[in-house]
């Protein structure tokens, strides 16, 4: 038989065990943030120490194959022309012939990281290819997406994408192949060939006009594009023209978009 003095303390006992708990649960809960905390403060230092790694690489790697001296000069004065005008608007043309999202995608030439950011926002996974170190600091400040990877490498070569042959969905070159010189284009199409998936397709738009006299750069008529990727096995989907967007009366635009064979 249980006395009311000894159901009392054994209450008592139980409602002492139950806040001891809760004072452990309590605690337990307490030091499990703080080691997330650690955790995210570790892992913050340790993209910041990557990101100063690759900066002084850059540094003081000088400049890369294909690094014209204009756009590092010019690096902040274009990010803002650029990052003025959309995607969709630019590449409106492109928009229906881009793959279905999750896909590889290759952004050449990707100057301050708008196209790439768009595919990113888009679902795909993007390689932002760029050779000027200038505007891939400009773009990974602009649009830290974790779904962009950035390279330092130039057409027509392309070495850094070496272990990439096959794999690409799609690949943009947008206001990129005007830059090349003629002897270039040839082996320039043989390699975006090869890095296209079977099914994969390549779109380029190119700027028309009058050169400009601070840079490298050639009007190159749209047929002779045409002709050269049909020679390289790659199908012509789609040519179309445009107005410049930036207002230029002496600038027009073709948009052009290929698709290799399908195995």
């Amino acid at each position: 038989m249980t006395t009311d003095g000894e159901a009392t303390t054994s209450g008592e006992a139980d409602a002492g065990d139950a806040a001891a708990r809760q004072r452990t649960a309590a605690r337990e809960r307490t030091a499990a943030r703080e080691r997330t905390v650690a955790r995210d403060r570790t892992a913050a230092w340790e993209r910041t120490a990557a990101w100063e790694r690759t900066v002084a690489r850059e540094r003081t790697a000088g400049p890369a194959p294909g690094v014209q001296p204009y756009y590092a000069r010019s690096a902040e004065a274009l990010a803002e022309r650029y990052e003025s005008l959309r995607f969709e608007t630019v590449h409106e043309h492109f928009l229906p012939l881009l793959p279905a999202a999750p896909a590889r995608v290759a952004d050449i030439g990707a100057g301050t990281g708008r196209d790439a950011a768009a595919l990113a926002a888009l679902g795909h996974e993007v390689t932002a290819v760029e050779p000027v170190p200038e505007l891939r600091r400009v773009a990974r400040r602009l649009h830290p997406s974790p779904a962009i990877r950035w390279l330092a490498d130039s057409l027509p070569a392309l070495p850094r994408l070496d272990g990439a042959a096959g794999t690409f969905d799609a690949i943009l070159l947008s206001a990129v192949w005007m830059h090349l010189d003629e002897p270039d284009r040839p082996a320039a199409m043989r390699r975006l060939h090869t890095l296209l998936a079977p099914g994969g397709r390549l779109l380029i738009s190119l700027r028309h006009g009058p050169p400009p006299e601070d840079r490298r750069m050639y009007d190159i008529p749209a047929p002779e594009t045409v002709t050269l990727a049909t020679h390289h096995g790659l199908r012509p989907l789609q040519e179309t023209t445009g107005t410049d967007h930036l207002g230029r009366d002496t600038v027009h635009w073709s948009s052009l978009a290929f698709e290799k064979e399908r195995a």
